[in-house]
């Protein structure tokens, strides 16, 4: 038997804090918690000196850390994990792979409602005795201290009208009057709604007639009594009462004092209340029966003949083959069996209609998760995988972190696109291939759908380490559409070009718009041009902060650099020499906007880039009104060419495929056959409305368009793959690339040639190419150096190769005689 005098198990908790740290830190478990904290639970704890921050228990044990005191953790904000062990252990998997902190991990993958904050604020410290210490200002603080309790520092600033508080309140402190201390708030707030109802003591229709009555003499409060009644029919059914009504429906009639109802309230007669709701709830659900055709069904079988053998399986369907409902037939099968789905799309611009197809079949119980939603409505879908209430998931990259404990099939659509990847902050992970080891983490099946997968992937694929299955049919026997090469050579010889349009171009946008049908104008660069210039001197304004030219936006009437965000109001006239002609040069979807009204005043034009979609709703917006037949010619950048499908769009317009094609990067033929592959897709969508894609380029002979005009995947792939295995890229090598930064070029240029001279020693000059200076050399007033390390897929132990790369950055960033060095390192570079 234990003696009665044996001391407790002291506990100890490791914990991941959402900052750019390299390890866990260790926290002492106070003995209230002892047998309540959890792994995967949130707790508060202090970090330095004044940080108050949200953790996640990684690890509980009874070892106290052996370099420093642990700390008490201040507060166990979970009864139960809101991480879950599988979670930790792709945060784990994370960090490792991507050579990030796991904290980095942590941060991007907590919604910010889940995180708490902290805010310094100021009470009287009540052995304060002496007033007549303080100076005026610091009086009057302490007056309004005693009135209000606490202050913030932001309200202090405001009462003194100065920004710079500081020293006042260092006096406060010396002085012993005031004490500071960290209120800490937690951001999720879930969406309330205020109600009201009749007491009940007034639902019988007896007591109904009397309460009328008695309402006579204050007509504004008996017609707030009228105007409850006619929205819940008390006398016919009193069980209608407890619902109540929302208060909302009095406080927007202007016929309804507020000061009555208030009054109503206080005498008893209505009850307020508030009751919790999901802020999902009004998103529209049918129960929409889908039909697969004779293809689809093959394509489902086969995919569930490969899911018996294979963990991965790549569906392969051209555009407008009608992938979806192959998805949604297995996401179905799926859901059925009891297991969880999460459906990745690469941007916010393909939810729009795809989840209200899928709303259709599955109703609220699928989650939707994306950045556009505010914290709150992340939450709310984090907390409903935890709940139960969300067995489905479609989300942008980010919904990779989210807790599922049961995964069966995750779905990649359009697995090809560069939106997966994130390249800042850390973690730099692609979500595609994240998503394939949480589902080997979940015993689940991935599912990768493109109409132009990335050659990685389609190796994997025809290397057997992939399911393949190929879709080549357009779905409803819709024809692809026919192509024409516009030469704008000619055309400009010719003196036929009006501006940027050739008029091979304009007459198609003119019989369009004869015949009521859409057009889709894609050119991948926003603003109006890319940059100003003086036609005298040549001079051009350029970013104060990076190595690049301003972008002119006509409607803002500023340049703005596209990497920094810097802003500048448009010369009037140039700067060097004083000349006027500052001209514009070059065209981006700002300026196409601008031309077609011009030319077409009667059309009804928008244009959708980062420019019109930044608020919320836009997206949506625009796209309904397209589906609607609203607008008549969309301008955009690539975001129109990712899986919308419209009715009535007969011709796609592409400009400036040159710049694509010759784009300095080994992937740009790549991605330009799947840009210029996706965008043409959007054309001729039903078999009755046969599309047009017309192509404006100045070399109608390239290779590559010949193979976009006959959709021929398997060529593009040939030529590429040969090109890749010689040069030694992807999918043969694995790509790390780091970068060097610093605000002087010198001491850039320096650690990086260092750390690449380190790199070599080991690795090869064969595999370590650089250090040089990336396109653009200076951002945000940083000077850049890239190395780029080549690691075959065969002959190198990757982790072994990483962990060594991490070790020599650590060496550099340890070097006293290089100051302020950064090391960015990106693995899977794209």
């Amino acid at each position: 038997m234990a003696s009665l005098f044996e001391e407790e198990t002291t506990f100890f908790a490791d914990l991941i804090l959402p900052v750019p740290i390299p390890s866990l830190f260790t926290y002492r478990v106070p003995r209230e918690m002892s047998g309540m904290i959890k792994v995967g639970a949130r707790v508060i704890v202090q970090f330095g000196q004044k940080r108050v921050t949200t953790a996640v228990v990684a690890h509980i044990h009874s070892n106290p850390p052996s370099k420093y005191q642990a700390k008490y953790i201040l507060e166990l904000l979970d009864d139960e994990p809101i991480v879950t062990k599988r979670q930790l252990e792709l945060f784990n998997w994370v960090s490792e792979y991507y050579l990030c902190n796991i904290g980095d991990v942590l941060n991007i993958a907590l919604p910010a409602g889940l995180k708490i904050t902290s805010q310094s604020r100021i009470q009287i410290n009540p052995e304060f005795a002496h007033d007549d210490l303080l100076t005026d200002q610091e009086r009057i603080v302490v007056d309004e201290i005693k009135k209000h309790q606490t202050l913030s520092y932001e309200e202090v600033e405001r009462l003194l009208q100065r920004s710079n508080i500081t020293a006042i309140i260092k006096s406060l402190v010396g002085k012993r009057a005031v004490i500071l201390f960290e209120e800490v708030k937690e951001r999720y707030k879930p969406k309330v709604v205020r109600k009201i109802r009749l007491n009940a003591a007034y639902t019988s229709n007896d007591a109904l007639s009397k309460l009328a009555g008695s309402l006579d003499k204050t007509p504004k409060q008996q017609e707030i009594l009228l105007k409850y009644l006619s929205y819940i029919p008390v006398y016919n059914n009193p069980d209608l009462n407890q619902k109540g009504l929302d208060k909302s429906i009095f406080s927007q009639d202007d016929n309804v004092s507020d000061a009555s109802l208030n009054t109503l309230i206080k005498k008893g007669i209505f009850e307020q209340f508030e009751i919790f709701i999901s802020r999902f709830d009004d998103i529209p659900a049918s129960n929409a029966v889908i039909t697969l055709t004779e293809t689809q069904k093959i394509a489902s079988q086969q995919i569930h003949e490969l899911f018996t053998e294979k963990e991965v399986v790549l569906l392969h369907g051209i555009t407008g083959s009608g992938k979806t409902e192959v998805y949604i037939e297995l996401i179905k099968q799926v859901l059925e069996s009891g297991l969880q789905v999460l459906f990745l799309l690469p941007e916010i611009a393909l939810t729009t209609q795809i989840v209200v197809r899928l709303r259709k079949v599955f109703g609220d119980t699928m989650g939707i998760y994306h950045s556009k939603f505010s914290d709150n409505e992340r939450v709310e879908v984090w907390k409903g995988i935890l709940d139960g209430k969300f067995q489905f998931v479609v989300g942008v990259r980010s919904a990779v972190f989210l807790p599922f404990d049961n995964l069966g099939l995750i779905i990649v659509d359009e697995e090809h696109e560069t939106s997966y990847k994130q390249h800042d902050p850390a973690p730099r992970y692609n979500a595609r291939d994240v998503a394939v080891i949480m589902s080997y983490m979940h015993k689940g099946k991935t599912l990768l759908g493109s109409a132009t997968p990335s050659l990685e992937s389609y190796y994997h694929a025809q290397t057997g380490r992939y399911g393949f299955v190929e879709m080549k049919q357009r779905f409803g026997n819709a024809a692809l559409p026919t192509f024409e090469l516009i030469d704008t050579k000619k055309e400009k010889k010719s003196k036929k070009m009006k501006n940027e349009f050739s008029s091979v171009l304009i007459d198609h946008l003119k019989l369009n718009l004869q015949n009521k049908e859409q057009t889709i104008l894609f050119q991948n660069r926003r603003g109006y041009s890319p940059y100003l210039q003086c036609e005298i001197c040549n001079w051009i304004p350029e970013c104060a902060n990076c190595d690049v030219s301003l972008t002119y936006h006509m409607k803002a009437g500023e340049v703005r650099c596209h990497y920094c965000g810097h802003k500048e109001e448009v010369p009037r006239t140039c700067p060097q020499c004083g000349s006027t002609q500052v001209k514009t040069m070059g065209y981006g979807t700002e300026k196409i906007e601008d031309e077609i009204h011009s030319m077409f005043p009667e059309a009804r034009v928008q244009r959708m880039d980062l420019d019109t979609t930044r608020a919320k709703n836009a997206y949506q917006q625009i796209i309904s009104e397209f589906e609607e037949g609203g607008i008549d010619i969309l301008v955009g950048t690539q975001m129109v060419s990712k899986g919308l499908d419209f009715d009535n769009v007969s011709i796609v317009g592409i400009f400036d495929a040159d710049r694509m094609i010759h784009f300095p990067e080994f992937r740009a033929s790549e991605r330009a056959f799947q840009m210029l592959t996706q965008v043409s897709g959007r054309a001729g969508r039903r078999a009755e409305k046969p599309g047009k894609v017309l192509i404006q380029t100045s070399n109608p002979g390239q290779k590559l368009l010949e193979k976009i005009i006959n959709n021929d995947y398997e060529g593009m792939y040939a030529d590429e793959i040969e090109e890749r295995e010689k040069f030694h890229y992807p999918p043969f090598t694995r790509l790390i690339k780091v970068t060097v930064k610093h605000v002087d070029e010198a001491t850039s240029s320096k650690a990086a040639k260092i750390l690449a001279d380190k790199l070599t020693a080991n690795l090869g000059a064969s595999r370590v190419l650089g250090p040089q200076p990336p396109l653009v050399e200076r951002v945000r007033n940083q000077f850049l150096f890239d190395i780029l390390i080549k690691l075959e897929r065969e002959k190198i132990n990757f982790k072994a190769a990483k962990s060594f790369i991490q070790e020599k950055v650590i060496d550099i960033l340890t070097d006293k005689t290089l100051k302020s060095i950064q090391v960015v390192i990106d693995v899977d570079c794209l």
